[in-house]
């Protein structure tokens, strides 16, 4: 739908829910606000609208406030909001005509009384008869976009007269209409008015077709556009997660080396150095790694000491001699390259689960999951799991939950895109960034306020402690020292 005669104002003020004094040049003017919502994310003073000039020039209120900048970030403005409450109307009748609503749809007709209920439209088609209500959706938040803003006890009378058409054998839609584009998901909004919610899912479980589009928005038009879940109940799942996960880690991924030019072999080392390293301190030994020791052939033939020269400073020097170890078993059993899928990496010495995944989804598109300490802690959280994510039985259970939805054209990204959240925004100790996470619309810990509680983990046993005698031999000029014993405290440090 289009609009005429639209001008560009800025907001002051909403005396009461029908208008608004907006201030366009010098001058303020009184407006019609086409919403009695309560819009109070959206009608913040100093924020740009658009309004529409009326052509009755007998009105009192010469203009309609269609349209709001939402405010965004660092003052700027943010997305432009439809808050026309007739547009969303318009919006499904458009949608009935072009079969994306109802398929052969025969007859269309507004504004259809049913019961004690006058419905915004009817419609038939050769086998069915249906009635839609239609419910214009504005308030956004995190990505989700929810409704009422305010409570409906009308809205709640609609539930439960669409209910009442079905078991007079009729079809039953409500559609909302979200006018906005950025949303993720829409959801009853159950904080503002429970009854809403109980019905909107009762009236789903009876089989009521819940249905959400979302629009684009210029300053003359509204548009539907893609369809959009809705959640009736709280029945998340890793499924439901996936679309706004790999969106944001496509806008979010960090420039990494080992992202760069990606290779089985530059995954492999990148991920063992990563265990117990931040990803800023590898950085640098990554680079001196690989372009002295480029691929598997010269990590195999490398001199040991040369090897823990290069690998000193990153601590855990078992690793080191581990990806050795591997490597030499590479040239020995598979002509010097890397195995390709999973089962063949894990054979391999030093390589768990979590690496195997790894280097077989981001280096050679293996549809399996790399779950580490992130990934679980993450999971963790959007489901409130009580389990102690240290135990095996856990995380071989998150692995087979990732092995069920993980795409099969982009496993390395999905699989990045659950670490990556873990290590910048779902951070540990009291510091998640919940306000950036693309997954908050479906985060039961941060919609019960329990994100601290997460994750469950056992105790730590007490560290032990071993006394040792340490014999120096020093002459004056030169110490004395040698390589202890694989085996046995401080195993092979000199």
């Amino acid at each position: 739908m289009r609009y005429e005669r639209m001008e560009e104002a800025v907001f002051e003020s909403r005396p009461n829910r029908f208008i608004a004094h907006v201030r366009r040049g010098g001058e303020t003017l009184v407006c019609h606000v086409k919403n009695t919502g309560r819009c109070r994310e959206l009608l913040v003073p100093g924020t740009a609208v658009y309004i529409q000039k009326s052509d009755n020039p007998a009105r009192k209120t010469a203009y309609d406030l269609i349209s709001v900048y939402k405010p965004g970030t660092d003052g700027r403005p943010g997305q432009l909001v439809n808050m026309d409450s007739q547009a969303p109307n318009v919006i499904v009748k458009e949608l009935l005509e072009q079969g994306r609503l109802i398929g052969g749809v025969k007859m269309i007709r507004p504004e259809t009384k049913y019961g004690n209920s006058r419905f915004d439209f009817y419609a038939e088609t050769e086998t069915d008869k249906w009635f839609i209500e239609v419910k214009g959706v504005t308030l956004e938040e995190d990505g989700i976009a929810r409704f009422p803003d305010a409570p409906t006890e009308r809205g709640v009378r609609h539930m439960q007269e669409l209910m009442a058409c079905m078991a007079d054998g009729y079809r039953a839609m409500i559609c909302f209409v979200i006018q906005m584009k950025g949303v993720q998901v829409l959801e009853a909004n159950a904080a503002m008015h429970p009854a809403f919610a109980e019905t909107l899912a009762a009236a789903a479980r009876a089989g009521v077709e819940v249905r959400a589009f979302d629009c684009l928005v210029t300053a003359d038009s509204l548009t539907a556009d893609a369809e959009i879940p809705v959640k009736t109940e709280w029945t998340y799942s890793l499924d439901d997660m996936t679309r706004p996960l790999l969106s944001w880690f496509r806008s979010h991924a960090r420039v990494l080396p080992w992202r760069e030019e990606v290779s089985p072999y530059r995954v492999w080392i990148s991920e063992i150095m990563l265990q117990q390293t931040r990803v800023e301190a590898v950085k640098p030994y990554f680079d001196r790694f690989t372009t002295e020791l480029p691929d598997v052939k010269s990590l195999a033939e490398v001199p040991e000491e040369r090897l823990m020269k290069l690998w000193e400073g990153l601590g855990y020097y078992s690793r080191a001699r581990n990806l050795q170890k591997a490597a030499r078993v590479v040239m020995e059993s598979c002509g010097g390259q890397l195995p390709d899928t999973y089962e063949e990496l894990l054979k391999l010495p030093g390589i768990g689960s979590y690496t195997a995944g790894a280097v077989a989804s981001i280096a050679c598109g293996r549809p399996v999951p790399a779950v580490d300490g992130n990934v679980l802690r993450v999971w963790s959280r959007l489901f409130c799991r009580e389990e102690d994510i240290l135990k095996q039985s856990v995380k071989t259970m998150v692995e087979e939950e990732i092995t069920a939805v993980i795409p099969k054209d982009c496993p390395g990204a999905y699989n990045q895109a659950w670490m990556e959240l873990g290590a910048l925004v779902c951070v540990p100790n009291g510091k998640a960034h919940c306000e950036e996470c693309p997954l908050a619309f479906g985060c039961r810990a941060k919609a019960e306020d329990r994100i601290n509680e997460f994750p469950k983990k056992t105790p730590k046993k007490p560290r032990r402690i071993e006394d040792l005698t340490v014999l120096v031999i020093w002459n004056g000029e030169r110490t004395l020292i040698r390589k202890r014993p694989k085996k046995g405290a401080a195993g092979r440090l000199v």
